[in-house]
């Protein structure tokens, strides 16, 4: 018998283990792939001079990452579905902790990209499978603390990141912040082998085929997207229009494949499932908003308010800090008082952070910011969690893999969506050549129309989910009344 299969008729006793070691596990392998995404952007400029490379080449350290996740977090969530999800995950922290060491120690920059990559496909499987883990690993009544580890995993990651990458560039050099990876690596890749549950034996049963043609086509149409969207720094040409028009293309054949293959990549009737569509949509809608404060906020306290760099620094740290303590106990929330009902009490606080972002800063300066971002923050916090607990309640074992990669993407999407247009609305409202050099009273009455937008994104998302949960409810009671 594999190491990785356990016999369907053995004692759970023997093959379990505390739900404490495996929400470590799965919380270190959420904590590698954040940590990948926000650290490298700290050494651009030295992998600059280090190799002699353009400022546009070097952006592709981020971006094969990027690409990477983004192109393939849902089909290696329904890889995991069909080959087993603790095999998989455990390839690919190892393809990941691998791909740090090339990533370290390569002399070649074009091999650094390609060793880039590989860490994004492993970073993809880490995030597709650790929220399909927690609904096969932990107890219903203690989902919502578990996903509000991991993300609080998550946002410790993106917040250590920068600081943790400049320690190390400034210390022993760019080199470190890929092979820091990979001792962590090492001890996640140990604790899910000793602790994730086995994969039940496969051993004479029909398995689905996986859908090679759906993959290929999500991939291209997915990079086509995040290209098009990351691509002319702020500036929208012929390019990024060709892109878009090639990436619809490509879902539509996409929709088209799927409905005719007997093994879909995504069965298009998933999405009749309101809780579904609905969660995914609105977690899309609120990634788009929550990228506007790392977008346009960096501006508006230096420019707007005057601050210099390391009090910019300071304030930006309060967000991600506000998540990293405010995750478990979002989570508690989420197990005490139901995903649905907090999941609007996530989305009003958004609203309300929004609306602070626009109104307070100009009376009260910092101070204003910071009481914006406090409110706005934990209600981001409570939203994920219960939107995460909602959506993967009651998905089959069978597609928790997939279900959880497309929750992924979406949160993907919006960010990278979010990064573009609600850069580009900024730099509209400013109406500056430069933004750089922009006059304090334009950037201030840029932040403003950026949230008044942000707002306005984040009331459609409470109407939906007031929506869904209403229909919840017509749906129960007709059932009720049936029965």
């Amino acid at each position: 018998m594999t190491e990785t299969s356990c016999d369907p008729g053995s004692s759970p006793a023997k093959s379990a283990v505390s739900t404490g070691w495996v929400l470590a596990s799965l919380s270190l392998s959420m904590l590698l792939s954040s940590l990948g995404t926000s650290s490298a952007n700290v050494a651009l400029p030295a992998l600059t001079g280090a190799f002699g490379v353009s400022f546009q080449a070097v952006q592709w350290v981020v971006l094969a990452y990027l690409l990477s996740i983004t192109t393939l977090i849902v089909s290696v969530g329904r890889l995991g579905d069909i080959v087993g999800r603790r095999r998989l995950l455990l390839a690919g922290i190892a393809l990941f902790t691998a791909a740090s060491v090339v990533c370290g120690l390569t002399p070649d920059f074009a091999l650094l990209i390609a060793a880039r990559a590989m860490q994004g496909i492993g970073a993809a499987i880490m995030m597709a499978l650790t929220m399909a883990f927690v609904g096969e690993a932990v107890a219903k009544e203690r989902t919502g603390s578990a996903m509000g580890l991991i993300g609080t995993m998550s946002a410790i990651g993106t917040a250590l990141g920068p600081s943790l990458g400049g320690a190390l560039v400034a210390g022993p050099g760019w080199r470190a912040i890929f092979l820091v990876n990979v001792p962590l690596g090492l001890a996640a890749f140990l604790l899910a082998r000793r602790h994730l549950p086995r994969d039940r034996d496969l051993e004479g049963r029909a398995r689905p085929r996986f859908d090679v043609p759906g993959t290929l086509l999500l991939a291209l149409s997915l990079g086509a997207y995040a290209l098009a969207m990351t691509s002319g720094r702020g500036s929208f040409g012929l390019l990024n229009g060709g892109l878009l028009l090639a990436a619809a293309l490509g879902l539509g054949l996409f929709l088209l494949v799927e409905a005719k293959v007997a093994s879909p990549l995504i069965r298009p009737a998933m999405f009749r499932d309101p809780g579904l569509s609905l969660g995914i949509s609105t977690n899309a809608l609120v990634s788009t908003v929550m990228m506007a404060t790392l977008v346009v906020g960096p501006f508006y306290l230096s420019r707007g308010l005057g601050l210099d760099a390391a009090r910019v620094g300071l304030v930006l740290s309060v967000g991600p800090v506000i998540s990293a303590f405010g995750g478990v106990v979002a989570g508690r929330i989420v197990d005490r008082l139901g995903a649905a009902s907090v999941v609007v009490v996530g989305l009003a606080a958004m609203v309300a952070g929004s609306a602070a972002l626009v109104l307070l800063p100009g009376p009260l300066g910092v101070a204003g910011y910071v009481a914006a971002i406090a409110l706005l923050t934990p209600g981001y916090q409570l939203f994920q969690a219960a939107n995460n607990t909602a959506v993967m309640a009651d998905v089959g074992a069978d597609r928790r893999g997939v279900v959880s990669g497309l929750l992924n993407l979406s949160r993907n999407l919006g960010l990278v969506t979010g990064a573009s247009v609600m850069g580009a609305v900024f730099a509209s409202a400013v109406a500056a050549g430069d933004i750089a050099g922009a006059a304090p009273e334009a950037v201030a009455w840029g932040m403003q129309v950026t949230f008044t937008v942000a707002g306005l994104l984040t009331v459609m998302a409470l109407a939906i989910a007031i929506g869904s949960r209403a229909l919840g409810k017509r749906i129960i009671r007709s059932e009720e009344a049936s029965a």
